[in-house]
């Protein structure tokens, strides 16, 4: 039995953040039943490249689930939603603050019918603030929590994260802890409750660091200037003489005298606390005289916490990788397979090894007998 059989989620959100934490729950073993709007769905639907009918973005992070199509701005939307409502755990939006509220479907209405729903708002900045009405997209979060500014080219200008932290490290993961959190409170209280994810708020975490300097030492940290920000040589990144990269972050001393072993730098520049820029200077200038294959070769077999920067396609065939059956999981589609979307659940709780997305209000049985859309 896996640990989410028997919960049931309504999921009225749409791209990123939600539906990958409802993919989170469904592959914990949740029933999802994703709330779309008619003819288009999720916007997500429509991206590009396509797998099958949909987006294959789409179909990554909604395999598994259920959908149905309704307009919630309908008169009989909440009827027609009520059975759903008042068998659900669990319901999640990622509208602006009070959307939901005008639509009927805000936290308040919803626990008349159901008072032990857990009702889970995910939006940028929260539902309450000066900013929470403001538009706003993953790049801005990363901006405005300071986080950004961290991350400097060597023009001094910020870097394009490579990755949606907020909507995945702000978003989706604190949802779907707090819905955790909250599933055992109500076991304990018979009670549902709101739960208001922002994902602004939540990228400060990652800044723990910076902030203790700041509040402890007066020590505001800046891009290029700080351990962790490329101000030591034991946590940067060097170029290859084949223009490949090596990542090195041998913190610790032990890593580092090994680390300073390997790439024979010489005595005197290896207590890197007296001119950390030269001792920088140097390393980058002997890593530069060889391939990456060459320092491959040489960290394979050390304790340095040393590696070569792998692209995407050298991760994803990384014997390492397959050998803790990552990508086992198939996303079954009209063109095929191809290997399903890896989200943080145990094997042991995992679902079916092979699954597809919905297709557009599939599922309408749920609400109508009939399936009749009101449009």
């Amino acid at each position: 039995m896996r640990p989410l059989e028997g919960v049931k989620v309504l999921d009225f959100s749409t791209l990123l953040p939600g539906p990958m934490a409802t993919l989170i729950l469904a592959e914990a073993g949740a029933e999802i039943i994703k709330v779309e709007r008619p003819r288009r769905g999720d916007e997500m639907r429509s991206y590009v490249p396509k797998f099958g009918d949909d987006s294959v973005n789409f179909a990554l992070l909604n395999r598994g689930k259920k959908s149905i199509e309704i307009d919630l701005k309908a008169p009989d939307s909440i009827a027609r939603l009520r059975p759903l409502i008042q068998d659900a755990d669990i319901v999640i939006e990622q509208f602006r603050p009070g959307v939901m509220d005008r639509l009927g479907f805000g936290y308040e209405s919803l626990k008349v019918i159901n008072p032990t729903i857990i009702y889970c708002a995910i939006t940028g900045y929260g539902q309450s603030g000066p900013k929470a009405d403001k538009a706003a997209h993953d790049l801005n979060y990363v901006a405005e929590s300071g986080l950004l500014s961290l991350s400097a080219g060597n023009d001094g200008a910020p870097v394009l994260p490579p990755a949606l932290i907020a909507d995945i490290a702000g978003g989706t993961y604190p949802a779907v802890i707090n819905i955790l959190l909250a599933l055992r409170v109500r076991d304990r209280s018979g009670t549902g409750s709101k739960l208001d994810i922002a994902m602004c708020d939540n990228l400060f975490t990652f800044l723990y660091w910076a902030m203790g300097n700041a509040a402890v030492a007066g020590q505001w940290p800046t891009p290029g200037g700080d351990l962790l920000t490329g101000g030591s040589p034991r946590y940067q990144i060097y170029r290859t003489k084949d223009d490949r990269f090596v990542a090195a972050a041998p913190l610790e001393e032990k890593f580092w005298e090994n680390f300073c072993d390997v790439i024979e730098l010489s005595d005197d520049l290896r207590d890197d606390a007296k001119d950390p820029a030269k001792t920088l200077k140097v390393i980058a200038e002997i890593i530069a005289e060889n391939n990456a294959s060459f320092w491959r070769s040489r960290f394979s077999d050390k304790d340095i916490c040393c590696c070569i920067v792998a692209t995407l396609d050298e991760a994803l065939a990384d014997p390492h990788f397959k050998s803790r059956s990552l990508f086992d999981h198939q996303l079954v589609g009209s063109t095929g397979k191809i290997a399903a979307l890896p989200v943080p659940v145990a094997n042991q709780f995992r679902s079916n090894t092979e699954e597809s997305s919905p297709r557009l209000g599939a599922n309408n049985e749920l609400i109508d007998s009939k399936s009749e859309i009101t449009t």
